[in-house]
C-alpha cells in the first residue's frame, strides 16, 4: 500500500480542506469589514457609482433620496438629477 494513500491520511486531509476553507472564508470576511470600516463616506458613494447601485440617502432634514448615483464630487453626490452636499448626508444604504 502507498504510504501517502492510506485511509487515515484521506480522512484528515479532508478535515484539514474543509477546516481552511472556513478560516479563508472568515479571514476574508473580516478583511472586508475592516476595509468598509476604514472607508470615507465618500469612498463608499464612489464604490456604489462604479457598480451602478442605487441607494437611498438620508438628509440631515429628515428626508430621504433614492436612485442610482449619477457622479460624486470632492463634497456632494448626485443622485439622479438631486445634488446632494456631504455635510447634509447622515446616512445612506444600498438598494437591495
Amino acid at each position: 500500500m502507498d504510504p501517502l494513500y492510506h485511509p487515515d491520511l484521506v480522512v484528515l486531509d479532508q478535515r484539514l480542506h474543509a477546516r481552511f476553507a472556513a478560516v479563508s472564508a472568515a479571514e476574508q470576511e473580516a478583511a472586508a469589514i475592516a476595509r468598509r470600516r476604514g472607508m470615507t463616506l465618500r469612498d463608499r458613494l464612489l464604490e456604489a457609482e462604479d457598480r451602478l447601485e442605487s441607494v437611498t440617502v438620508h438628509l440631515s432634514d429628515g428626508s430621504r433620496q433614492r436612485g442610482q448615483v449619477q457622479s460624486v464630487g470632492l463634497d456632494h453626490v448626485t443622485i439622479g438629477k438631486s445634488h446632494l452636499a456631504f455635510g447634509h448626508i447622515v446616512g445612506f444604504e444600498v438598494d437591495r
